[in-house]
């Protein structure tokens, strides 16, 4: 790491996009994305479909016992 950076030609904001939507990335061990990728195929859905789906299922579960 330099001790020192010039930033006199920086621009603020050159990336930034109004309303943009980000998709972060979500990184699960090998056995279960495995699994997962089995049962989207059986399904004929997406890996990130399956996925979605599972993650509402239990986040209407916690909800409704909190």
């Amino acid at each position: 790491m330099k001790r020192e950076y010039d930033f006199s030609r920086a621009v603020r904001g050159k990336f930034f996009r109004k309303g943009a939507e980000l998709n972060f990335p979500i990184y699960l061990d090998g056995p279960m994305h495995k699994r997962l990728e089995r049962l989207a195929k059986r399904n004929g859905k997406p890996v990130t479909d399956l996925v979605n789906q599972l993650l509402k299922k239990d986040l209407e579960l916690l909800e409704s016992l909190s």
